[in-house]
């Protein structure tokens, strides 16, 4: 049975939170990457940060509704939540618009696992870790050649 290992880029082009917007941008096209594991300066993985996280910086805002009772405004949406589309939008570094919450899978996860989490969660890539460290990053490109018989 084929496990992450078997099948995941090795050499995985990383980011910190101080790589810049334009940066980041830079390695997606030059890379032909959509995604990059965030690291600290000790290598450990603290986020991703994808495509998706960059296309946002070029979104409409959406101004969450309020009412005005007696002097007070209530929001009838999360105020915490335009702050951090705001804050996505005008972010300048990965910092600002990098994902904490990541999913990862073990070198030994097998790829029918690989798989559905793919599947499930709409995702184009999974880092591979152990512990902290990214040993490597499981594309659906990585999935789609173990398909093809190799000469």
């Amino acid at each position: 049975m084929l496990t992450a290992a078997d099948i995941m880029t090795k050499d995985v082009i990383t980011v910190s939170k101080e790589t810049t917007i334009r940066e980041l941008a830079e390695i997606f096209t030059r890379h032909r990457i959509s995604s990059a594991p965030v690291v600290d300066a000790d290598g450990s993985m603290i986020g991703i940060v994808t495509e998706t996280d960059l296309i946002e910086q070029d979104r409409s805002l959406h101004i969450p509704t309020v009412i005005s009772l007696f002097d007070w405004v209530i929001y009838l949406e999360s105020e915490k939540k335009f702050e951090k589309e705001l804050k996505k939008m005008t972010g300048q570094t990965v910092g600002d618009i990098y994902s904490e919450k990541v999913e990862t899978v073990a070198p030994t996860t097998p790829i029918s696992e690989v798989a559905d989490l793919m599947s499930s969660r709409k995702m184009h890539a999974l880092p591979v870790v152990e512990g902290k460290k990214v040993v490597g990053i499981a594309a659906r490109i990585d999935l789609i050649r173990t398909m093809v018989p190799q000469a």
